[in-house]
C-alpha cells in the first residue's frame, strides 16, 4: 500500500513571495546572514554614512560607521585657568624711599638709646645734650620696625629688562608676570622667575629619521619660537625648551616617513619627495606650532637645514645612485647608436648605394653599432 502525496497547485493569480536577492546564479539569501557579523546598533546618535545599492543585485543601502582603529591626537591640555596676566608692581622710587626710611630710622633708634657715636651725631646735626634713654623694650621694637622697612624697601628692588620677564609666585600660586623694563619694585616675599620672551632660534643637532623607504637619514631643522605666554609655559610644563625640541623630534619622524628621500635620477618631478624642503617645512611648522600652542609657545618656523643619508648607508646609496646614472648613460648612448645605424643603412639603401641581402645586411648593422658605440664611448666623459 502506497500513500501519494499530491500538491495543490497554486492559483495563477496569487502573489509569490517577493525574494531578496535573485539573479540567474544567486538563491534567496536571509537578509540577517548577510549582515551578521555587523557590531549590535548602539545607542549613541552616530551620523550615518549611506553607501549605495549595487544596480541589479536587489542589495540594500546599508549604514557604515567610521574606522574603529582611526584615532585622532588627542590635544595637549592645560589648566585653562592658567592664563598670562599682569602682576602688581610699583615704581623702584617706592622702594628706595622705604629702603632710605628703614635707615633713617635705624640711625634715629640708635640716637634715641644713645649708642650712636658722637662723631656719627655732630655729621648729621642731631642735638649732642641728649643723654640717651639706653636700650629698651621700645628701643629693640623701634630697631625691628626700622630693619624690616630697609629690608622690605631695597629687598624688593628688580631690574626689569626689554625682553625678559618676570613670572611671580607665592606659595605655590601664580600672582602674575611682570614685563614692564626699569627699576621696579616687586614684593620680595613672591618667588620670581626670569623668562626669555625674546624672538629665539635653535639649531638641532642631526636627528635620526628614516623616510617612506625606509632609509635612514640624518636631519638638521633651524626652529624660530619664543614664549607668548609666560605661565603656560614655565608653570604648565616643566621644561618648555625640552618640551620643544621633543616636539620638533617627533614631528621629523612624522613628516619624514612619508616621502621618499629621492627620485630615480632624471627624472624631473620632485614634488613628491623630501627634496621639496619648502612642502616640508611647511608641515613640520604646522606640527610643531599645534603642539606647543597649548603651553604658551609660538612657533614661526621649522625649516630643515640638512638632510642627508645617514653615515651608515650613504656610501651604499652613493653606489647606487652612480650605477643608475651609469646604466641611463648607456641607455641613452646605445639608443642613439641605433637611431645612427638605422639611419645610415636607410639611407644607404634607398639611395640604392649598396645592395644588400639578409646576411650582409646583419653584418653591416653589427660593425656599424660596433663602431658607432665605440667612437660615443670613447667621445662622452
Amino acid at each position: 500500500m502506497s500513500t501519494t502525496t499530491s500538491h495543490t497547485p497554486e492559483p495563477e493569480g496569487a502573489a509569490r513571495p517577493a525574494r531578496l536577492i535573485q539573479n540567474e546564479t544567486t538563491t534567496e539569501i536571509p537578509v540577517h546572514l548577510l549582515f551578521r557579523d555587523d557590531p549590535a546598533p548602539v545607542s549613541v546618535p552616530v551620523t550615518p554614512a549611506v553607501v549605495g545599492r549595487r544596480r541589479g543585485t536587489g542589495e540594500q543601502p546599508r549604514v557604515r560607521q567610521g574606522p574603529a582603529s582611526v584615532k585622532s591626537r588627542p590635544a595637549v591640555e592645560v589648566d585653562p585657568e592658567l592664563v598670562e596676566r599682569p602682576a602688581r608692581v610699583m615704581p623702584g622710587v617706592v622702594g628706595v624711599l622705604g629702603g632710605a626710611c628703614g635707615v633713617a630710622g635705624c640711625v634715629l633708634t640708635s640716637w634715641w638709646a644713645g649708642v650712636l657715636p658722637g662723631l656719627a651725631v655732630r655729621a648729621l646735626g642731631l642735638p649732642t645734650a641728649y643723654a640717651g634713654a639706653g636700650l629698651g623694650p621700645a628701643q629693640w621694637a623701634a630697631y625691628a620696625g626700622a630693619g624690616a622697612l630697609t629690608m622690605f624697601g631695597f629687598g624688593g628692588l628688580a631690574r626689569g629688562r626689554t625682553g625678559r620677564a618676570w613670572v611671580l609666585g607665592l606659595f605655590g600660586r601664580y600672582r602674575g608676570t611682570v614685563r614692564r623694563t626699569g627699576l621696579l619694585w616687586v614684593n620680595p616675599l613672591v618667588l620670581r622667575r626670569r623668562v626669555d620672551v625674546r624672538l629665539r632660534h635653535w639649531r638641532s643637532e642631526p636627528m635620526a629619521a628614516v623616510d617612506a623607504n625606509g632609509v635612514a637619514l640624518r636631519v638638521v631643522v633651524l626652529v624660530a619660537w619664543r614664549v607668548r605666554d609666560t605661565a603656560r609655559a614655565l608653570l604648565g610644563i616643566e621644561d618648555h625648551e625640552r618640551y620643544l625640541r621633543e616636539c620638533v623630534e617627533a614631528a621629523v619622524s612624522r613628516v619624514l616617513s612619508r616621502l621618499p628621500a629621492d627620485v630615480a635620477p632624471g627624472a624631473l618631478v620632485r614634488d613628491s619627495t623630501l627634496r621639496n624642503t619648502e612642502a616640508v617645512g611647511e608641515a613640520l611648522t604646522r606640527l610643531v606650532a599645534a603642539d606647543a600652542a597649548p603651553v604658551g609657545m609660538e612657533v614661526f618656523s621649522v625649516q630643515p637645514i640638512r638632510i642627508e643619508y645617514a653615515p651608515e648607508v650613504a656610501a651604499v646609496m652613493q653606489r647606487r645612485r652612480i650605477a643608475a646614472l651609469d646604466a641611463q648613460h648607456r641607455d641613452t648612448v646605445l639608443t642613439s647608436v641605433v637611431d645612427s645605424v638605422e639611419d645610415t643603412v636607410t639611407r644607404l639603401t634607398v639611395r640604392g648605394l649598396v645592395e644588400l641581402d639578409d646576411y650582409e645586411r646583419k653584418a653591416l648593422v653589427k660593425d656599424l653599432t660596433v663602431a658607432f658605440y665605440t667612437g660615443r664611448r670613447e667621445v662622452s666623459p
